[in-house]
């Protein structure tokens, strides 16, 4: 079965459950909802907007079992198979609803990809990849990994501009000094109409 297909038929209640954690993990590993979140761009309540999207998507799953879709996007039960051209813009949509985000990075899809894979395994209780994804701790909180990002921008801006500063004031200091350098006078005659030359500098004895 392709990736971008999930079968039908009910899962067992230890497949349910880690369904449900296993998208609750996934969720919390990806940056753009967890930073939509954190910033509140749906409100106050962008937390529990994104909560909410997470039981519709595993509510949707568990229409195979004969639960009604809470998905905001669709009104009829579902027996399987699910697929990927369903669930993208059905997230994709939900997210811009309640979170006002459009995430054009790609993520939608990759999540929406990873969670039908996800339910597949569930079907043949295969709880690897939710295992995996248990023992492994999400990558720090996305919002303070961007705004380190930003700085570490402004700080090279900043250095770019000291820097250019710096090589326009030693051009200032160069250019004050060729005017400021006194140029050799031109030879004069004395009394008796002799004019005496300055010796040369830099040539050896003959």
């Amino acid at each position: 079965m392709s990736a971008s297909t999930s079968g039908g038929g009910p899962l067992s209640p230890q497949a349910a459950a880690a369904l449900q954690e296993g998208i609750g993990l996934v969720f919390g590993r990806w940056t753009a909802l967890q930073m939509a979140v954190e910033n509140e761009w749906g409100g106050r309540d962008s937390r529990a907007k994104a909560n909410q999207l997470a039981a519709s998507i595993f509510s949707w799953f568990a229409n195979s079992n004969g639960i009604h879709s809470s998905f905001p996007s669709t009104s009829s039960f579902i027996t399987g198979p699910f697929y990927y051209d369903d669930l993208e813009p059905m997230m994709f949509d939900s997210i811009s609803e309640s979170l006002n985000a459009d995430f054009e990075d790609g993520s939608v899809g990759e999540v929406a990809e990873q969670l039908l894979i996800m339910h597949e395994e569930c079907l043949q209780n295969n709880f690897s990849s939710i295992e995996k994804l248990r023992n492994t701790r999400p990558q720090g909180n996305a919002v303070a990994l961007s705004r380190q990002i930003a700085t570490e921008d402004d700080d090279d801006s900043s250095d770019n501009d000291d820097e250019q500063s710096m090589g326009e004031d030693e051009a200032a200091r160069s250019e004050d000094m060729a005017v400021d350098e006194p140029k050799p006078s031109k030879p004069t005659p004395d009394a008796d109409g002799w004019t005496t030359v300055p010796p040369r500098r830099g040539r050896g004895k003959n």
